[in-house]
Formats: C-alpha cells, structure tokens, sequence
C-alpha cells in the first residue's frame, strides 16, 4: 500500500509510503492534511475513486453523478458513495489497500467507532 493515513493531533494525515523519510527529521512530508476524511466509491465493486478532504470529495461525487446522469448512466451515478466523518484510520487504510473493502466499510459504519477517540489496548486498562 503506497498511501497511508495517519491520526495524530486530532488531524488526518496523508503520507505516500515510497518517499524516503527526511533525513534531517525523520519524517515523510505528508501530502494532505485534514480534520476530516471523505473516501467516494463505487458500491457495487467496492472501488474507490477519490478519498481526502469532504468538500472536495462531495464536490467530486457530485459533478461525477451529473456528468452520469447526462450521459443516460443512471445506475452507474446512483452508485458512487461518499462516507465522510471521523473514521477510524485503520479502516481507511484498508480502504485503499484492500481491493473492494469499501463495501464492507459501508456494511458495518453504524458499528465503528469514532475516529479521533481511538484508545490504545493500555488505555483500556488505565481507564478501568
């Protein structure tokens, strides 16, 4: 997987993983960063199309639909999804990993956790 996102601060981070980290501070530069996360998809196959800030994502779906619709594709327009929230990280990534796993996604969103109150294993043990 080549992109990956990370939570850190209360912010979303984008890294390609193929950039060689700095070697003044360690870091990859970071291609987006946000406080929120949209990811667009079709929802028969599972594809995603577009995934980053929830504007622009929206903004995305929407002209695509239109465009869709114009053309007489009605299904296909009818298909393309976009989740936006705090979403978990791990489930992001498995987004753009994992061929298809958008579907999935979608089946359990009622079910997942908010994404920015992720506790650490220990944390649990702390807090009890």
């Amino acid at each position: 997987m080549n992109l990956q996102y990370q939570l850190k601060a209360g912010s979303y981070y984008l890294y390609d993983m193929r950039e060689a980290p700095s070697k003044v501070t360690g870091e990859r530069r970071f291609k987006l960063k946000t406080d929120m996360v949209a990811i667009a998809f079709d929802v028969q196959t599972g594809e995603v199309h577009r995934h980053g800030n929830p504007t622009r994502i929206q903004s995305w779906a929407q002209t695509q639909r239109r465009r869709l619709r114009a053309a007489g594709a009605l299904l296909q327009a009818n298909d393309i999804v976009v989740v936006s929230g705090p979403l978990p990280v791990d489930e992001l990534n498995k987004c753009l990993g994992i061929h298809g796993y958008c579907r999935r996604l979608l089946k359990r969103l009622a079910t997942l956790p908010h994404g920015k109150l992720q506790r650490k294993p220990a944390d649990w043990k702390k807090a009890a």
